[in-house]
């Protein structure tokens, strides 16, 4: 355990619903600690008492602080970062500016997440893409090897998800970097559901391109996302769209883009969300996402043991496993598990295969039970999950 008693009880204090709900769907929406909320409530109590643009330049210096926050978070520099309304779009922002035309092709893995192949498909049909996938290892991960191998004069980007949606996989994210700086490759990586429950350094991993979530495990409000675009390539990017925030009309023929990654944001947005989001990254930082790593994978290997012993089947693979458990019982539906576990005061959620196709789907799995925990969440709620769970069973 990483937290002393005193820590964790300060956590828990900072998060009134602790002591209303068992809450494993931070895979879903993390619990917004209270520093978080009043960030966001005195906002907008300031939109309400003296209007919406003069709230907002009354709040200038909290909102560019948005920027230096997620730089020290993702180990990037400030001008790296946008802000975006979510996740999904982010990374749409990103994947869809990639100069890629007729014949070139994209590398991606088999737990990529259906958005991103969605994406992938509709570039394959408009451009004439084509799409490589590389196959899992032994343990589930992406195979860096098969990866490798895959790799064709014509590849251009490797993208793909660094904690996939359904299950504990943690892909070796920083192995496939060193893959793409090889071959000169656009990397690309979905870290929806890794930035806040674990340490996320962009120079580490190589890639040049990331995409994320303020609502999961950064504990942030829902309709928050960022993105990262590193300055090796920002310059090469033209945004899908752009508008008077993204880039200024310099005369009735010619535009510029904005400098740095603020290309890919737009002029108008959740002003109150993107404090919220700043307040929430400082949240994490003040604790150590190093720290935070480590008791939410301790959480998670105790949650898979404690199902595993009760006889549930529990589907994560991987080397290297998280927060996130997925799970299921035998003869009773996902659905009907999870409405049994919400009227007994636990929230988790349902992993659906159409969200994973090449994943769930090769494995033949129907819906499966997604237990996801935090830093927050104690053993003791573990343990008591399994009884509850055992109860259903």
């Amino acid at each position: 355990m990483t937290f002393s008693a005193n820590e964790l009880a300060r956590l828990r204090a900072d998060t009134p619903a602790c002591s209303e709900v068992l809450h494993f769907n931070n895979a879903g929406a993390g619990l917004m600690p209270q520093p978080v909320c009043e960030a966001v409530f005195q906002h907008l109590a300031l939109e309400r008492d003296i209007g919406g643009y003069e709230a907002e330049a009354s709040a200038r210096g909290a909102i560019e602080h948005m920027y230096e926050a997620f730089a020290q978070l993702l180990h990037a520099d400030a001008s790296e970062i946008a802000y975006v309304e979510n996740a999904t779009r982010a990374w749409d922002m990103a994947f869809y500016a990639l100069p890629l035309k007729q014949g070139d092709r994209i590398l991606t893995h088999t737990s990529e997440y259906a958005s991103n192949y969605l994406a992938f498909l509709q570039l394959a049909r408009s451009r004439g893409l084509e799409i490589d996938v590389a196959p899992s290892d032994a343990s589930g991960q992406i195979d860096v090897d098969a990866l490798r191998s895959l790799i064709t004069p014509k590849t251009r980007v490797i993208a793909i998800t660094h904690v996939p949606t359904q299950g504990g996989l943690v892909n070796p994210a920083a192995e496939v970097g060193k893959v793409a700086r090889e071959h000169g490759l656009t990397y690309l990586l979905d870290a929806c559901q890794s930035v806040g429950q674990m340490d996320v350094n962009v120079r580490e991993i190589g890639c040049h391109i990331l995409s994320g979530t303020g609502r999961k495990f950064l504990r942030g409000p829902r309709g928050t996302g960022f993105l990262f675009v590193s300055n090796q390539i920002v310059d090469q990017l033209e945004p899908p769209f752009i508008d008077l925030h993204a880039a200024t009309w310099i005369n009735e023929d010619t535009y510029e883009l904005s400098p740095g990654a603020k290309r890919f944001e737009n002029w108008e947005s959740y002003v109150a969300g993107r404090i919220g989001l700043a307040r929430a990254v400082d949240y994490a930082l003040d604790i150590g996402l190093a720290e935070i790593g480590t008791r939410v994978e301790s959480l998670g290997a105790r949650l898979r043991a404690t199902l595993s012993d009760i006889g549930a089947t529990v589907h994560d693979q991987g080397m290297r496993k998280c927060g996130i458990v997925t799970f299921s019982l035998a003869n009773k539906q996902a659905r009907e598990i999870a409405a049994l576990l919400k009227a007994q005061g636990c929230n988790v959620s349902v992993s659906e295969p159409s969200s994973a196709r090449l994943d769930l789907g090769r494995r033949n799995l129907p819906p499966v039970l997604r237990a996801s925990v935090h830093y927050y969440n104690t053993e003791e709620e573990v343990d008591r999950f399994g009884r509850i769970v055992s109860q259903i069973a």
